[in-house]
């Protein structure tokens, strides 16, 4: 293991932020945006990705500095299962890591938790 990222967000939180079109556009990716769309309840899940988002900075060490937050996609897997998709800086910066996800949320929090391991090679 490298280093263990955590964070929390009240999800009433995020359901305002995400009446703002530039917020959304800067912190979510494409991908999680229409993912988003298929849900009959969407916030929980922006807040859980949010969450991720931030765990990760943390689990890096850097904060969220050198890469923009829509270069982290949250996406979920057939069986429901979350993983980062990254791209631009946040991909450079973590060349040499791989990362595991948990998101969990209740009806008014969301939080995260980010392992980050080096590679072996």
């Amino acid at each position: 293991m490298y280093s263990i990222g955590t964070d929390i967000i009240d999800i009433a939180r995020i359901k305002k932020c995400a009446e703002n079109v530039r917020f959304m556009s800067r912190v979510f990716s494409k991908k999680e945006l229409d993912l988003f769309t298929k849900k009959k309840d969407p916030y929980p899940s922006m807040a859980g990705n949010w969450a991720a988002k931030e765990a990760f900075s943390k689990a890096l060490g850097t904060g969220i500095k050198g890469f923009s937050l829509n270069e982290i996609s949250v996406l979920r897997d057939d069986s429901g299962k979350p993983f980062f998709e990254l791209s631009g800086n946040a991909l450079k910066i973590s060349r040499n890591l791989y990362f595991s996800v948990s998101i969990s949320h209740t009806d008014t929090l969301a939080n995260a938790v980010v392992i980050a391991y080096k590679t072996t090679t």
